[in-house]
């Protein structure tokens, strides 16, 4: 995406390329509309309205006259994602659009097509404009679209220039821009305030542990808070990762990055709630006072917690996070996080995996992932697997026994430090689009953050 939001869209049709989307479906009716001409180019081409091709239609002078392009009415978002990049670049103006909800899906995928990471490189070409369209919701456009540009950015900036210190000042700036607050407990102050597993966790790194904690919105309001995991590298700690293991770790601060776009898009609109984010950002390193494997370490709930392996280090910061989040008792918690390779065997590298302890909370989610393009799945918080935590010598182990079920471990350690009253869902997500598809550039990625910002704007009030 532009530096510029709007960089990639255009206010004046005069001189726009008309682009016609067209589903296979209604092709025949649309190409006997054409003239004689234009119908054998396009025959030519072997156009016939595929989902994600597109052919241009020469006028007499060789210029272009109109782009028509094949969509999938089911999947509008991704329609016209390959645009940006594939045309050449100009502007382009949609026609035939009545639909606003069509219209403003259209427009988003034209947005997140035109993305590109651009910190350490400059991209090819600038990516083709299209006209807003009229009915088009433009700010549902702009916050989802920024929401997933700034998680991107952040996700795919290396782990040198994007430690706690840096995300805590990625936070900042959102904060800032909504009118927000935002502090951070860091290194030492965090024992003070008690948040002991945060520390040891990110104790041996030199840049110092914190927690990062935002407010918005009117102190009666609806309380949501989202906890999002921040761990800029992760090594492994002493259970070090292989070399392959570690070379996509700078991502495993993405679960706070999608928080943090996630915040600015609820900001953003405005919507009646009283927002809290927490962050515990650290750095899991390797030094001669990083925590070991069997320390016992006494969680902010006062849960007696054995370290069974150091790279299940996710789940220790966000237990102290999580323990925080539920002392306000707050109408609703989801936490996102990447936490376990278990749960990418299960459902793969593009659908998060979702815990709830409530069942309409898990549905309504659920429902708007489908709404929104953004899917997700349920896994269960199985009780029977919880005796796989056990620990000899203290309340729980970090990690199971065995090597079965580990996502749903992971998600029953957090469950220990969430009280059964609050709502609450926990978002395995890998953060990280492993291949390049239209819209959804290899790289970071903000996997959830429209599910989870349709979901919130229904559960609050919001209007869509």
């Amino acid at each position: 995406m532009p530096t510029d939001l709007l960089e990639c869209f255009a206010e004046d049709a005069a001189g726009a390329v008309p682009l016609t989307p067209v589903s296979a479906a209604a092709w025949p009716a649309l190409e006997a509309k054409l003239d004689g001409p234009a119908r054998a180019w396009l025959k030519s081409l072997g156009f016939t309205a595929e989902a994600g091709t597109h052919a241009p239609i020469p006028d007499a002078s060789g210029g272009l006259a109109r782009i028509v392009a094949g969509v999938t009415p089911q999947d509008p978002i991704w329609a016209l994602a390959p645009l940006p990049e594939a045309l050449p670049e100009g502007v382009y103006a949609l026609d035939g659009i009545a639909d606003g909800e069509i219209a403003t899906q259209y427009a988003l995928g034209w947005a997140l097509g035109a993305y590109a990471f651009t910190r350490y490189r400059a991209r090819r070409r600038p990516a083709a404009r299209l006209v807003w369209p009229a009915n088009a919701d433009r700010g549902r456009v702009a916050r989802l679209a920024r929401g997933h540009v700034l998680a991107r950015d952040l996700i795919n900036t290396s782990a040198e220039s994007m430690g706690p210190a840096e995300l805590q000042q990625a936070a900042e700036e959102v904060a800032a821009r909504h009118g927000a607050r935002c502090r951070a407990i860091i290194g030492a102050e965090l024992l003070t305030a008690d948040y002991p597993l945060i520390h040891a966790v990110g104790r041996a790194s030199s840049r110092e542990p914190r927690l990062i904690d935002l407010v918005w919105g009117e102190e009666n309001a609806p309380r949501l808070t989202l906890i999002g995991k921040g761990v800029c590298f992760d090594s492994g700690g002493l259970d070090l990762k292989t070399a392959p293991g570690m070379l996509l770790m700078k991502k495993d601060m993405g679960g706070a990055a999608t928080v943090l776009g996630l915040a600015g898009a609820i900001m953003d609109a405005k919507l009646p709630l009283r927002l809290r984010v927490l962050i515990p950002a650290v750095e899991n390193s390797v030094s001669g006072n990083a925590m070991r494997p069997g320390d016992v370490i006494r969680a902010r709930k006062g849960i007696a917690v054995e370290i069974g392996n150091t790279d299940a280090e996710g789940r220790l910061v966000l237990c102290d996070a999580l323990t925080e989040a539920a002392a306000e008792k707050p109408a609703l918690m989801i936490d996102l996080a990447t936490l376990t390779g278990a749960a990418r065997v299960a459902l793969g590298p593009e659908l998060p995996a979702l815990f709830a302890n409530d069942d309409d909370l898990a549905a309504g989610i659920l429902a708007a992932g489908t709404r929104a393009s953004d899917p997700l799945w349920r896994l269960p918080l199985w009780p029977g697997y919880r005796e796989m935590l056990k620990s000899k010598i203290a309340d729980i182990n970090n990690v199971s026994d065995g090597g079965f079920a580990g996502a749903v471990t992971a998600a029953l350690y957090l469950a220990e430090f969430v009280p059964h009253e609050i709502p609450w869902a926990h978002i395995d997500t890998y953060a990280w689009n492993a291949k390049s598809r239209p819209g959804r550039p290899e790289g970071g990625e903000a996997l959830g953050l429209r599910a989870l910002y349709g979901f919130i704007e229904d559960r609050f009030g919001g209007k869509r």
